[in-house]
């Protein structure tokens, strides 16, 4: 069931408020964070009614969702990133949907994503995503080979890196979330001073609902937010 305008805009106030109360924590303003809402699961209905309230910029699990949503907003102004696992067989359907593709998880991935953008004529932006659990099983680059990772993405055409994402361990402890948080801001200040032509540190997207206003204490300059929102 779509929910009420009025219980929309209501959450998304709320969401506003602790993003302006974080920022003006790190010594930023709230505009300095770009909040992307995540619309999984989100029918086009409230999609549109999203964009009425502001919002520009919206994120995507899955490629297949993205397929049916995204050309039934047909909204210019509005951009959208992927934020979920991008599998190599849903490279070139991703490129021609997201403006960027916050969750390019190996060099094999940023390889396919290249051959998928020359074969489009088109570069495409992106984001290196940082496994902040250290759990095997999770998606990302571990820390220890993430400045080499850079190194050899910078060096394939057609792909910019424009700055890191993570996503923080799943447990209640928020201390521990936050010493997460604070390991990938270490890690993007130190790419940020990579002088690499295709590489340009601009984002840093780490936080959900659960834990959004903690990363943003921690450094973040974007934010993943969904069920905060829409649910």
């Amino acid at each position: 069931m779509e929910m009420t305008r009025t219980c929309f805009k209501d959450k998304l106030a709320r969401v506003r408020e602790v993003v302006e109360r974080a920022a003006a924590k790190s010594g930023r303003k709230a505009s300095d964070i770009a909040l992307v809402a995540v619309t999984k699961g989100v029918g086009v209905e409230t999609v549109l009614e999203a964009i009425e309230s502001g919002l520009t910029l919206f994120g995507e699990n899955r490629v297949q969702e993205a397929e049916s949503k995204i050309p039934a907003v047909q909204n210019p102004s509005v951009q959208w990133h992927l934020v979920g696992h991008l599998q190599s067989n849903k490279v070139r359907n991703a490129l021609s949907l997201f403006s960027l593709v916050q969750s390019v998880d190996s060099l094999r991935l940023a390889e396919h994503v290249s051959a998928s953008a020359i074969a489009e004529n088109k570069t495409v932006s992106v984001l290196l995503e940082v496994n902040l659990s250290g759990e095997k099983q999770k998606y990302g680059f571990e820390s220890e080979e993430l400045y080499g990772a850079v190194d050899q993405i910078a060096l394939l055409p057609a792909v910019k890196v424009e700055g890191l994402m993570g996503i923080a361990p799943n447990v209640p402890d928020l201390s521990v979330r936050r010493d997460s948080f604070r390991k990938l801001k270490g890690l993007y200040s130190v790419c940020k001073t990579l002088k690499r032509g295709s590489v340009e540190m601009k984002w840093l997207s780490m936080g959900m609902s659960d834990d959004y206003e903690v990363a943003i204490e921690e450094g973040a300059n974007m934010i993943r937010v969904g069920r905060a929102l829409f649910r």
